[in-house]
């Protein structure tokens, strides 16, 4: 059993090391080094990363390096490239990489090099994409495609749904994309709205075709095409593909085998969306723009696996993470985007990081006795800074910011790209430097009021700037955060691959829907229930209120 990290001299000396950082603060950290806004900067394949405004020293960040290095996070990390089990609750590779490397490259998973098979899958997306992109795929009746609904959830939904949004402009605008994950039946309704049934393929991205949430939503589509094209079976297999590994249950659905699209074992849900999972933001955008995606993950891959510790931006940033999280008591994480393309990556974060990280026994199976798995959540600037940023300037939490923003904007036009990034340089001075009581007394402010308009500052922002929003920038930005979550658990000796947690629900909602749908309900008796008094009474009274008792 690998040594508690808390019990390590490196752990120890960070824990007494919080007490003097936070005595400090970041007017005096820049005042005392004129190079701090520069020094503190770091660069990733055009991705420019400044981390000046984070409480950290010098000696804080040696101590950071010390403990990723006391932690083994290079040797966990080469395990991760070289396809050994480190998802070890499932005795699984952790090979998401796998996905975006070149075909020149050998990556190997029980000895076998598993990237011939991700290009192989690759090229058929490609081929698929074409056809439905020129027109070639048509539906049932002879019409061409122009309606493609994703029906998936968790990762088989947020990485497709999120990446489509962020990447619209580069999107092919006769072709009309919708996304559907909820189980709720208003999901589903909205998402096929004012759609032609003759015009509209469905997406149905499940691994084992078996997902509760995704296999109601694919059974509805499957009613609702047929519905609309006079209830001929055979329109069903022009009309749906698969993501999936299931061959048996994709048959049975109706779907033609030749187009299920394979993914692997090997790759978790939140890390997929560039696998086949990401089948209809590639008819989207197409397989060239795929490709550049790919090329960004590519490059991030590349610095992460090879360069030092001191430039290596995701450990940087994830050693951040563990700062604030582990040491000064920090218990979410704000991401703030200045762009309004990327409304939805905050919420794919939340599942990448989140569901990742909220752990609470080490590797081991032993409890932890530190934080792990901050909560994450924002939105886009500027519309957060008339919600929340009060809470962030003023309140009594801390809250580490992440702001990423862009110098061209995809639609320039007036001033619009230049207030935004106006916007987003102020927020982080602010948050970083505040405003004193004297300085708000000598703009004649009442007496009354200085106080309710002092701002304290020494609030941590990390500032992620980079060109323009494109394919490869998305990439890009996601295997930072990718590797920088990795980061966070090896330093906490979690598995950041599994997740039981998701799978309780499951199984859990399996057993109350044969509560809710046993015959003795439509003969009016009462089901003798065998949960615990709360859960029993719920689903009596939700019986009650849809007349079913």
């Amino acid at each position: 059993m690998a040594a508690r990290i808390d019990e390590t001299p490196e752990w120890r000396a960070l824990a007494a090391h919080a007490a003097a950082v936070k005595a400090l603060h970041l007017r005096d950290l820049f005042a005392a080094d004129a190079e701090r806004g520069t020094r503190l900067t770091l660069e990733v394949d055009g991705l420019y990363v400044d981390y000046s405004k984070n409480l950290v020293t010098d000696e804080t960040l040696a101590l950071l390096f010390a403990l990723a290095e006391r932690a083994g996070v290079t040797e966990r990390r080469d395990a991760m490239f070289a396809g050994e089990p480190i998802n070890v609750t499932e005795d699984r590779a952790v090979l998401h990489v796998a996905l975006r490397a070149p075909a020149t490259e050998r990556i190997e998973v029980d000895g076998i090099d598993v990237v011939p098979e991700v290009h192989r899958v690759l090229a058929q997306m490609a081929d698929f994409a074409d056809r439905v992109r020129e027109g070639m795929w048509t539906g049932h009746t002879g019409k061409r495609v122009r309606n493609i609904v994703n029906v998936g959830i968790g990762g088989s939904d947020l990485g497709p749904a999120m990446a489509y949004e962020a990447l619209r402009h580069f999107s092919q605008r006769d072709l009309t994309l919708r996304f559907v994950s909820n189980v709720d039946a208003a999901d589903f309704w909205e998402a096929v709205h004012g759609l032609d049934p003759a015009e509209t393929l469905f997406v149905v991205c499940s691994k084992t075709f078996s997902t509760l949430e995704t296999l109601t939503n694919a059974k509805s589509a499957r009613d609702w095409l047929l519905t609309g094209l006079g209830g001929d079976e055979s329109a069903v297999a022009k009309h749906f593909v698969a993501v999936s590994t299931n061959t048996e249950r994709v048959q049975e659905f109706g779907i033609d085998p030749a187009n299920m699209f394979e993914f692997w074992d090997w790759v978790g849900g939140r890390y997929s969306f560039e696998s086949a999972i990401g089948l209809s933001l590639m008819i989207a955008i197409g397989a060239e723009q795929f490709s550049e995606m790919l090329g960004g993950f590519h490059a991030v891959d590349e610095h992460f696996r090879n360069e030092m510790p001191e430039r290596n931006v995701p450990l940087v940033l994830g050693l951040l993470d563990v700062w604030y999280s582990s040491f000064l008591g920090a218990q979410s994480q704000a991401i703030l985007p200045y762009s309004h393309s990327l409304a939805r990556f905050p919420a794919y974060l939340q599942q990448l990081e989140m569901e990742s990280n909220g752990k609470s026994v080490t590797l081991d199976g032993e409890p932890v006795s530190w934080d792990t798995g901050a909560v994450v959540w924002g939105q886009p600037g500027t519309n957060g800074q008339h919600a929340y940023y009060q809470l962030i300037h003023q309140g009594t939490r801390l809250v580490p910011c992440d702001f990423i923003g862009f110098a061209q904007a995809a639609h320039a036009g007036g001033d619009h790209q230049d207030l935004l990034m106006a916007n987003f340089v102020a927020q982080t001075e602010a948050l970083a430097f505040g405003k004193t009581g004297a300085e708000v007394a000598a703009e004649g402010v009442p007496t009354s009021q200085v106080p309710h308009r002092t701002f304290a500052g020494n609030r941590p922002t990390t500032s992620i700037l980079a060109e323009r929003l494109t394919p490869r920038t998305l990439g890009q930005l996601v295997a930072l955060y990718e590797h920088r979550v990795f980061t966070q658990g090896a330093i906490w000796q979690i598995n950041s691959f599994d997740q039981w947690g998701v799978e309780l629900g499951k199984a859990l909602a399996k057993r109350i829907v044969l509560d809710l749908q046993s015959p003795a309900l439509k003969s009016g008796a009462t089901p003798a229930l065998e949960h615990d008094s709360s859960t029993n009474a719920l689903i009596s009274k939700y019986r009650e209120l849809r007349d079913l008792r």
